[in-house]
């Protein structure tokens, strides 16, 4: 109970319950993709690491679309994005937030590279919109 304390006493409580959700996602064996995530393996099995899951509609819920698809410069195009460790590092991208002030830091590799190997690049459930490009 300690430690649970000591997270909502730094981040709050919504923050601290996402971390709670996030880490447990995380700690099973393989995760698999739900409806609406975004996988992202073109770099990570190249690399001797698990995919992305970047569970898009968890983030939906905190920001507008704008805060990722113009203030960060994510493009709403599957692929569409050269995202690599090095620019996440330098702030880029999930950079941005994923800096261990505003949400965990990028040596908690595990939180994100949780995919079930062999995972394909894309949504899972085949999301398109209606806006500036197909998903």
């Amino acid at each position: 109970m300690k430690p649970f304390l000591a997270v909502l006493a730094r981040f709050g409580f919504a923050s601290a319950l996402a971390m709670i959700f996030v880490i447990s996602l995380a700690v099973m064996s393989s995760v698999r993709a739900e409806y609406g995530d975004v996988v992202l393996n073109r770099l990570s099995e190249a690399n001797d690491m698990r995919p992305v899951i970047f569970p898009h509609w968890f983030h939906r819920i905190r920001f507008r679309c704008k805060v990722c698809h113009h203030e960060l410069g994510f493009e709403m195009r599957v692929g569409a994005n050269e995202i690599d460790m090095g620019k996440i590092i330098d702030g880029q991208y999930c950079g941005m937030c994923h800096d261990g002030k505003i949400a965990w830091a990028v040596e908690d590799c595990h939180l994100c590279h949780s995919g079930k190997p062999g995972l394909e690049t894309g949504i899972r459930g085949d999301a398109q919109t209606s806006g500036p490009g197909r998903w």
